[in-house]
C-alpha cells in the first residue's frame, strides 16, 4: 500500500523532534494546526508540552470535536507526556477527562516538577504484535521532563513497558502513549511501533475488491 498519511498535532511541544525521529524512519508527515489539517491521515502524533494549554487550543480552534471524529474512524494516535494526558479517560491535579482513547487514569506531574526531571530505564514488557520490538525485561531509555504518572489501566490497555512498576508505555487497539519523551532519546522503537498502527489504519481504510 501507499505509506501512511502521518500528521504532527503543532501547536505547542517539540513536535520538530518528534518529526526528526519519523523522518529517520523514512516517514513523511504533515503539520497539523487546525480541524482541516486532520483529513486524509491515517494516524496522529500529539507531543508533550502544557496540557491545560494545549487543550485551550483544542478548544478554541474546533480541534477537540475534530480530533473525537478521527479517533471514531479508526485513525491511530500516539501521545507523548502531555500528549498522554490528552488521550486518557481520567485525569488527576486537577481532576478532570481527556479523550478517552486510553482507559487510563493519568496524574499530572506525578513524577515531579521540572527540577525533578531524569533520564531513567524502564522495561519492556508485553509486545505481543510487535515485529521489532526486542525482547521482554529489555531496558528502554526514558526521559521524564514533568512527567504524568499513569495510575490505573484498562482490562482492554496493553503495557509495553514499566518504570519500578508503573506504566510508561501503553496502548489500546490504536491509540498509543508514553509518559516520557521517546524523541529526546536515541530508541526510534516507539516511534516504529505508531507507524505500524498508522500502516493498519491504512489497510483498514481502503475500499474492498469491488463486487
Amino acid at each position: 500500500m501507499d505509506a501512511p498519511a502521518i500528521g504532527i498535532l503543532c501547536l505547542q511541544g517539540d513536535y520538530e523532534a518528534h518529526g526528526k525521529v519519523l523522518e529517520r524512519l523514512g516517514v513523511q508527515w504533515r503539520a497539523v494546526r487546525r480541524a482541516q489539517h486532520l483529513a486524509g491521515l491515517h494516524g496522529l502524533l500529539l507531543p508533550g508540552g502544557e496540557s491545560t494549554t494545549m487543550w485551550h487550543f483544542l478548544r478554541e480552534d474546533g480541534l477537540e470535536p475534530a480530533l473525537r471524529d478521527l479517533a471514531a474512524q479508526g485513525a491511530a494516535l500516539f501521545g507523548t507526556c502531555a500528549g498522554a494526558i490528552l488521550l486518557a479517560r481520567e485525569v488527576r491535579n486537577p481532576d478532570g477527562a481527556g479523550l478517552g482513547c486510553l482507559d487510563l487514569t493519568i496524574v499530572r506531574n506525578g513524577y515531579g516538577r521540572q527540577l525533578d526531571s531524569s533520564v531513567r530505564t524502564a522495561r519492556l514488557e508485553d509486545l505481543g504484535g510487535m515485529d521489532d520490538g526486542g525482547a521482554a525485561g529489555q531496558g528502554l531509555e526514558t526521559v521524564l521532563i514533568r512527567a504524568p504518572r499513569i495510575l490505573r489501566v484498562g482490562a482492554a490497555v496493553r503495557v509495553r513497558a514499566r518504570l519500578s512498576g508503573d506504566p510508561v508505555w501503553v496502548e489500546e487497539g490504536r491509540a498509543m502513549a508514553t509518559t516520557f519523551h521517546p524523541e529526546l532519546g536515541g530508541d526510534a522503537r516507539v516511534h516504529r511501533r505508531f507507524v505500524d498502527l498508522c500502516t493498519q489504519a491504512g489497510l483498514a481504510a481502503r475500499p474492498g475488491p469491488a463486487r
